[in-house]
């Protein structure tokens, strides 16, 4: 008997199989044959036979060629930054596919001539939030935030409340943030109560602005004490307001969570916000301001750096004016409507069972309010192989069980994740 290594496959043999001729012209060459080479080793390692190489490679093909994975969201954090924030609605998946082409983006298609950028998205969110006087977009609520302070206070100082100098994630601080636009931080008050007169007495002519932050992730309670915006507007000094999760207006489930119209009502002169968050779009940084503000920073060198793309503007533009999106449906859900869900899928699987349990906003958004919800409670060992299955499902552990929070698993995946149980079950 001969060497069986000598019996695998070559590479353009196995390219001339239709179903790989098929895939590299979907996904490209170069990543096909990674998934031949990489079934051909392991024909040589004795892992699996020669004349079985195709057929690996073909089972080994993935879904596309970038190397992110669906996943369903059964975490019950309505935002969850790990999983990509804001799940993007239909109409917003749509506009970037009908932007991923050539588009009028900044092309006047009457005149033939050049146009505003982005025009119908900030026409959207200006009819959105009609209080403020311009709007602005860039990439996300930390280059909102970099942007003003370049642009209002380049060498002098930002009136912040220590309570609020907030850490925004992966180790990045407020106050390096500013610092790093040229800025210094002038702290007032303590980190549990701050007054008026803390404010009154910081400010002079070095005062860029007064920035108050929305605290997202955190919540100070007990002997507390800060200023509310309408009194910070009365300050002899423009008033920025960060309120992160990009609530354009009230919301009743979260009756304390900031929103841009609300905020600019109050008197502040600018507003930033994050779009991939309560939005529910894209990553983007949103600025509501005074028409003269919004111009400066609009017109600052620094922001064409921070611009975003076409794709961006089109899911933009697309979720302010479509229908509800995912995060608005999961935040509106009804209750006895995901306990029905629940009793229902677990009905259909081994060792599950429907519970109730509770959900959360995520995102630095709403801390401290609770959802109730309803999830499948199936055994702990589920957790890791529904992660690493096709579909992937993430879940959470709770008391030694997994739960699948149908909060914020929407309806049409449902078969899906009844087809992820059971392939984990078998």
């Amino acid at each position: 008997m001969g060497d069986p290594r000598r019996r695998v496959p070559r590479t353009d043999a196995l390219l001339a199989d239709p179903r790989l001729a098929k895939a590299a012209e979907r996904l490209g060459r170069t990543l096909v044959k990674t998934v031949i080479a990489d079934a051909q080793q392991r024909a040589r390692a004795g892992e699996i036979a020669p004349e079985q190489v195709a057929d690996h490679a073909v089972a080994a093909l993935p879904v596309s060629a970038a190397t992110l994975r669906p996943v369903i969201n059964a975490t019950g954090v309505v935002v969850h930054t790990n999983l990509g924030r804001a799940p993007l609605s239909r109409a917003a998946l749509d506009a970037v596919h009908t932007a991923s082409g050539a588009t009028d983006v900044e092309f006047d298609l009457a005149t033939g001539r050049r146009a505003r950028r982005g025009r119908g998205a900030l026409a959207a969110l200006a009819q959105a939030v009609p209080s403020a006087g311009g709007v602005h977009v860039v990439n996300n609520n930390a280059a909102a935030l970099l942007l003003t302070a370049m642009t209002l206070a380049p060498g002098k100082e930002i009136v912040v409340s220590r309570g609020e100098l907030i850490e925004i994630g992966d180790g990045f601080r407020l106050p390096e943030l500013m610092a790093s636009a040229g800025a210094r931080i002038r702290e007032v008050g303590t980190t549990n109560r701050t007054h008026l007169r803390d404010y009154t007495d910081a400010i002079g002519p070095d005062t860029g602005f007064v920035l108050k932050v929305h605290p997202s992730n955190y919540l100070v309670s007990g002997f507390t004490a800060a200023v509310p915006i309408n009194e910070l507007a009365r300050l002899d000094a423009p008033l920025v307001v960060d309120i992160g999760s990009g609530l354009l207006t009230p919301h009743p489930v979260m009756p304390d969570e900031p929103d841009a119209t609300t905020a600019l009502r109050d008197g502040a002169d600018l507003v930033t916000a994050s779009g991939d968050k309560l939005l529910g779009g894209p990553q983007a940084g949103l600025l509501f301001g005074t028409a003269e503000v919004i111009e400066r920073l609009r017109r600052h060198p620094a922001a064409r750096a921070l611009r975003v793309d076409k794709l961006t503007l089109a899911a933009l533009e697309a979720t302010v004016v479509g229908p509800p999106t995912p995060v608005a449906q999961a935040l509106d859900a009804d209750v006895d409507g995901l306990r029905e869900r629940a009793r229902r899928l677990a009905a259909q699987l081994p060792q599950a069972d429907a519970v109730d349990c509770v959900a959360a906003v995520g995102g630095g958004g709403a801390p401290g309010v609770e959802l109730p919800s309803a999830a499948i409670s199936l055994p702990e060992t589920y957790a890791a192989p529904l992660r690493v299955g096709t579909p992937s499902v993430v879940g959470r552990i709770e008391d030694g069980r997994c739960l699948l929070d149908l909060r914020t698993v929407a309806p049409d995946d449902d078969d899906a994740l009844l087809e992820a149980v059971r392939a984990c079950s078998s």
